[in-house]
């Protein structure tokens, strides 16, 4: 799931006809990591905020929603659970999304079939 750093940071990129190659490359990290910090699957490192302001030009509110969005990210709770394969996580990450839409009942009857 996008988070509001990835929303931010995606724009920024198609606003500069960049790839996510090249901002990862700006901030010295890998594709995959920028991509695993924009969905939520890792945390940005405090000093993004001045590096990604200075090499988009960026200033007043939007600076201020740059480090929102990145203090968010860095706060957001985070369950690591050894030895589970990423489809498995992504698996639990979208019901994880969709348990809040849930009854009570429904909630029972998943547990029931699940053999909780």
């Amino acid at each position: 799931m996008l988070t509001n750093f990835g929303k931010i940071s995606r724009k920024l990129r198609i606003d500069n006809n960049e790839l996510l190659l090249d901002m990862a490359k700006y901030l010295g990290v890998s594709a995959a990591f920028l991509s695993k910090v924009e969905n939520g699957k890792a945390k940005p490192p405090v000093e993004w905020k001045e590096k990604i302001a200075s090499h988009y030009n960026i200033k007043g509110v939007e600076y201020s929603e740059l480090c929102d969005s990145i203090d968010e990210s860095r706060k957001a709770k985070t369950l690591k659970i050894p030895n589970i394969q990423e489809d498995d996580s992504d698996l639990m990450l979208a019901f994880a999304r969709k348990l809040g839409d849930m009854s009570k009942s429904e909630k029972e009857n998943l547990l029931k079939k699940l053999g909780g």
